[in-house]
């Protein structure tokens, strides 16, 4: 039998995880406990992650598939709150507790529907999603001290049965109607709009520039984290579903705007930002520094099948590589280079580790796979000969007041030091771009540069456009991008169908 020690406190808890009934360490019942705390244990000790030493090998999935005893297991922790906090703290209020007690009773099918009942791209959300910060890092089993509930693994673990027993069929639209809808970007947010609004009958033309659809899920987000199979799979059932896809299709290039007024009864802009922030430092001339967005489009282009580009910095084998940058971009950028087998990946950020504007489960994981981190690094300046950096200088930081953010300001301490650099990789941000003048339009903007909409209606200041994702909120996380796509179909339904009404009224 186990014994229990102090340092067992954390993992003394009943099957149910009612806090009421939490065990304590050297009671009679603790090691009447110990089988199911050791399951919990393994589950909470990352033992469904594929370990760092294998996985930096490949850019498969990190994150093993659930068994069904498993997800029984880890979905009988729930203690079902009076007050959910993880579906108060879901951007898509999805409801999970419910869900939670259909897997863990056996009931799978009502549990899925549950679940895609509020959230178009479950299986998505379940790999991409910061848990840490939204459900489970607002779990009141975790808030007590015993471990979140593993609610995105159980999301992707559902999904994959659905998927699995063929409950995911194509939509079959009730009432169809001539009414049609241009939709501009194929990432999550369009994606997701497309999927309500097919479903009311709509037509549904979907334009994107690059040649597959998926946006950022695709081209953005590495393997190792969403495989591209998962994105590939819901964009066929859409498509199954009646969404039409026009693949190197770019608005503004290929197709007008105007055109699109002219032959869609509503428009939605859903193109994302892709615009890189830049350093404070001259970069334009350095070959060897690029933007994230490059470098990870390049991987996830190879990793796809395409042929490599010719531009060797675009890989990070036998190289020394910096990233600069502390939110999960950077993140993904580091892991990368990793797995493409660089000589040394290192991290300059410019706070402290508490401070990350990331998941700090993307901050282990890169930790775990050999990452290091330079905590507190402020760039200065770029050593290079002949176009060629050799090395970066940063300054030494320490935290001063907070800022408008909130968060504490680094301030120079006088120290400067320098780190070698074959490739530079700049993860500071997205913002958007001058889509006006890529459209011809005026559509109203914000003081960022983000299309101005109604938040309640996600309308435009043309009552016919629509906008919605991260051209609207700015560079944010998938799962808001899925809630705006629905948000926003509700939106363009409502607007037509109170066109109709008017039509038929005159």
């Amino acid at each position: 039998m186990l014994s229990c020690s102090e340092s067992d406190k954390k993992e003394q808890f009943n099957t149910n995880c009612d806090t009421s009934n939490v065990v304590k360490p050297n009671s009679k019942v603790c090691c009447e406990k110990s089988k199911t705390e050791l399951i919990l244990s393994n589950i909470r000790n990352n033992k469904s992650k594929t370990e760092p030493e294998k996985r930096i090998k490949d850019f498969q999935e990190i994150y093993r598939q659930f068994d069904q005893n498993t997800s029984v297991e880890q979905s009988s922790r729930c203690s079902q709150c009076g007050v959910p906090f993880c579906q108060i703290h879901c951007p898509l209020n999805n409801n999970i507790p419910d869900w939670l007690r259909y897997i863990a009773e056996g009931r799978l099918k009502e549990a899925y529907e549950i679940s895609t009942s509020t959230n178009a791209f479950p299986e998505v959300c379940g790999r991409v999603c910061p848990q840490d910060r939204l459900c489970e890092g607002n779990c009141v089993v975790e808030q007590a001290g015993f471990g979140a509930i593993t609610i995105g693994n159980l999301e992707k673990y559902l999904t994959e049965v659905a998927w699995e027993k063929g409950w995911i069929q194509k939509i079959n639209p009730s009432i169809p109607n001539n009414q049609k809808i241009a939709i501009i970007g194929s990432g999550p947010a369009g994606m997701a709009a497309a999927s309500y609004l097919v479903k009311q009958g709509y037509q549904v033309d979907v334009f994107e520039k690059n040649d597959r659809a998926g946006g950022l899920m695709i081209y953005g987000i590495p393997n190792f984290k969403l495989d591209k199979s998962v994105v590939e799979r819901r964009t066929e059932w859409l498509s199954e579903s009646g969404v039409k896809f026009h693949l190197k299709k770019e608005v503004g290039k290929h197709i007008s705007f105007q055109e699109l007024e002219k032959d869609y009864d509503a428009i939605l802009v859903a193109t994302g930002v892709y615009k890189a922030r830049q350093l404070d430092i001259e970069t334009k001339n350095i070959e060897n520094s690029l933007p994230a967005l490059d470098f990870l489009i390049e991987s996830n282009r190879v990793g796809l099948g395409d042929a490599p580009s010719k531009n060797k910095f675009l890989d990070a084998k036998d190289k020394h590589v910096v990233v600069i940058g502390g939110g999960d971009t950077a993140m993904d950028c580091v892991r990368t280079a990793i797995r493409q087998k660089a000589k040394e990946v290192t991290c300059l950020y410019r706070r402290n580790k508490e401070n990350m504007p990331g998941s700090a489960r993307e901050v282990l994981n890169a930790e775990q796979e050999g990452v290091k981190f330079n905590w507190l690094s402020v760039p200065s300046k770029i050593i290079s000969q002949d176009k060629s950096a050799s090395s970066l200088a940063y300054k030494v930081a320490a935290l001063g007041e907070a800022d408008e953010t909130g968060r504490r300001k680094p301030i120079d301490t006088g120290v400067e030091k320098q780190i070698k650099s074959d490739l530079i990789i700049q993860a500071l941000g997205f913002e958007p771009e001058d889509l006006n003048q890529h459209f011809g339009t005026d559509l109203e903007v914000t003081s960022w540069n983000t299309i101005k909409v109604d938040f309640k209606k996600f309308q435009t200041s043309n009552p016919k456009v629509f906008a919605a994702g991260d051209i609207v909120r700015g560079a944010s996380l998938v799962v808001w991008a899925i809630h705006d796509g629905r948000e926003v179909a509700k939106s363009i339904h409502q607007f037509l169908e109170n066109k109709l009404v008017k039509k038929k009224a005159s």
